[in-house]
C-alpha cells in the first residue's frame, strides 16, 4: 500500500513525502522504503496558509480507465437500443398512415421481393466466400509446396509436409508433383521414428500415407497395425481406410475384434466400412 504525506510550504508550494507501507497479519505498520522521498505535487490544488499544514492522503485509484471504458460501452448500447426503438416506432407510425392498397402491395409484393433479394445476396455471399477461401488455400498450398521443395533438413520437410496435407484438406489433388517425395518421407518416418516420444509422429505419418492414394504403402500400414502404441495402430487403420485397401480386410477384422484399445477397434471398424462402400 502506498501513502503520501503532502506538505504545504510557507510559499504555498505543495511537496510530498511518500513511503511504501505494509501491514502484516500480526504486526504493526512498517515502512518498505529505505528513506523519505520528497515529491512535488504540481497538480494539487490547495490554498496555502500562513502556517505549515500536513495532509495524509490515501493511495490514488487506478480504476479510472476501466470504469470509463465500461461507461462508454454502456452509453453505446443505450444509444443503439434507442435507435432501434425509434425505428420500430417510426415504422409502425408510417404503416398506420398507409392506405389499404399500399399495405396490400407491401404484403403481397414488396416483402416477398425483399426476401428474395436477401436470399440472392446471401447466396452470392456464400459463393464469394467459398471462392476466396479456395483461392487462399491454393496460395498457401503453393507457398508450402515451394518451401517443401527447398527444404533440406528432414525435420523441417516433415513439418511442412504435415502442414501441406492439412491445408489441402487431406486430399491428394494438387499434390501430384510431390506425392513420391511425401510418400518416401512419411514411410521413412513411420519406420525410423522410434521411441516413446515419437509415437505421435509415427501415427501422423501413417494416417497421412493414406491421403496419397498410393497402394504401395499398404504393407507398411499393415505392419503398423502391430505397433506397440495404440495411437500408431489407430492411425494405421485410418490410413488403410482412406486407401480403401481391400487386402487389409482380414487384418482389420482381427484388430477390430481383438485389440484392447477402444479407439483402435473403432478406427478399424470405420476402415472396414469404407472398404465395403468402395
Amino acid at each position: 500500500m502506498q501513502w503520501g504525506i503532502v506538505f504545504l510550504s510557507r510559499e504555498g508550494t505543495p511537496v510530498g513525502l511518500s513511503a511504501a507501507v505494509e501491514r502484516g497479519p500480526s504486526e504493526g505498520v512498517r515502512s518498505g522504503s529505505t528513506g523519505p522521498t520528497w515529491t512535488p505535487f504540481p497538480s494539487l490544488l490547495c490554498s496555502a496558509s500562513k502556517k505549515d499544514t500536513w495532509l495524509l492522503l490515501p493511495p490514488p485509484c487506478y480504476d479510472a480507465l476501466p470504469m470509463s471504458t465500461r461507461s462508454e460501452s454502456g452509453k453505446t448500447n443505450l444509444v443503439a437500443i434507442a435507435v432501434l426503438v425509434g425505428l420500430v416506432i417510426t415504422g409502425v407510425w408510417v404503416w398506420k398512415r398507409l392506405s389499404f392498397d399500399s399495405q396490400d402491395y407491401v404484403i403481397d409484393q414488396a416483402i416477398p421481393m425483399a426476401f428474395a433479394g436477401l436470399v440472392i445476396v446471401a447466396g452470392m455471399w456464400v459463393v464469394v466466400r467459398a471462392f476466396n477461401r479456395r483461392r487462399t488455400r491454393r496460395r498457401e498450398r503453393a507457398k508450402l509446396l515451394a518451401a517443401f521443395e527447398q527444404a533440406t533438413v528432414q525435420e523441417k520437410r516433415l513439418e511442412i509436409a504435415f502442414a501441406l496435407i492439412e491445408v489441402n484438406k487431406y486430399r491428394a489433388e494438387g499434390l501430384e508433383s510431390v506425392t513420391p517425395a511425401l510418400r518416401d518421407l512419411f514411410a521413412t518416418t513411420l519406420q525410423s521414428a522410434l521411441g516413446d516420444k515419437q509415437h505421435r509422429v509415427r501415427g501422423m505419418a501413417a494416417s497421412h500415407l493414406g491421403v496419397l492414394n498410393d497402394a504401395t504403402v499398404v504393407p507398411l500400414l499393415l505392419k503398423a497395425l502391430e505397433d506397440d502404441h495404440a495411437y500408431v495402430r489407430s492411425s494405421a487403420a485410418l490410413g488403410l481406410g482412406r486407401l480403401r485397401a481391400s487386402e487389409a480386410k482380414e487384418k482389420l477384422t482381427t484388430v477390430m475384434e481383438g485389440d484392447y484399445d477402444q479407439t483402435v477397434r473403432s478406427r478399424s471398424k470405420e476402415a472396414l466400412e469404407r472398404i465395403k462402400q468402395s
